[in-house]
């Protein structure tokens, strides 16, 4: 799995066993992937964590289950599960408080630990988060959503070319997908059980978005096939302490396609924290 799979290991007290990156010092970020198919935190942020550490943080890039070289167990990839793991890794690392940034089900995911555990979380930085519609909705209305369920069922994302257009999808500008994701992705997807997709449950917490209670920062591509941009309305008329950055020629990906911009907001955002 080549750099994806070059980081350390931790057994839960569940017995999952998750893979992750750790590096830096200073206060700590967790940086959490989205639902693609070959996804792992550190194809997902290769490009920006480590900026995070030079800044002065700890920087934790965990792959959730399912994802990367942690276990992929054949169960119920439910939301709870992926909160469950992932409090169960900041157990692990003793890590009490940190700052969550999340991309699609990262971003639900992010928000459901801020509702579960709100003394845990400092602030939020959320990309195109899940959770803010009916599951139906994303299937119904979303052209990415429902070619990355049709091409991993069909087994093409095993192959270089068929990663390359889902991947081609998530940006607005295709010619910045690199070879080295493609194939780091592919070599995940050949372990991934169908159940990491078929299973995928992210309920609908629009209604309990005014409970959290940090402050949070939205990315949002105007140009997103995967989760609408109207999500980023409904954070804003929902939420407290929030702002929202929306981007033109934008797809789902606003770590990649605006990278420096991206790092530059969030670490400025996430001192605003600091004494």
């Amino acid at each position: 799995m080549g750099a994806a799979a070059q980081g350390h290991t931790v057994r839960l007290a569940s017995g999952l066993h998750l893979h992750y990156h750790d590096i830096g010092s200073g206060e700590p970020v967790v940086f959490i992937h989205g639902s693609g198919p070959g996804a792992s935190g550190h194809s997902n942020f290769k490009r920006n964590y480590p900026a995070f550490a030079e800044a002065g943080h700890r920087v934790i890039v965990p792959d959730l289950p399912g994802y990367g070289a942690s276990d992929k167990p054949e169960t119920a990839y439910t939301l709870d599960f992926f909160v469950d793991a992932l409090l169960g890794l900041l157990d692990a690392l003793d890590i009490q408080r940190c700052a969550l940034v999340g991309n699609s089900l990262g971003g639900a995911i992010a928000m459901a630990i801020a509702l579960r555990q709100p003394q845990r979380v400092t602030r939020l930085v959320l990309m195109a988060p899940g959770g803010l519609m009916d599951k139906a909705l994303y299937y119904q209305q979303m052209e990415g959503i429902q070619r990355m369920a049709a091409a991993f069922a069909s087994g093409e994302l095993r192959e270089a070319a068929g990663m390359k257009r889902l991947l081609a999808l998530q940006l607005f500008d295709p010619a910045l997908i690199d070879d080295d994701t493609v194939a780091e992705r592919v070599a995940v997807v050949a372990e991934q059980p169908p159940c990491v997709l078929s299973t995928m449950d992210v309920p609908n917490m629009a209604a309990r978005l005014g409970e959290l209670s940090c402050p949070i920062l939205v990315f949002w591509g105007m140009n997103d096939r995967f989760c609408p941009v109207s999500g980023a309305h409904t954070l804003m008329q929902a939420c407290r302490q929030i702002r929202c950055v929306l981007l033109s020629e934008c797809g789902h990906w606003v770590m990649v396609e605006h990278r420096a911009l991206f790092d530059r907001e969030c670490l400025a955002f996430l001192a605003e924290a600091r004494p």
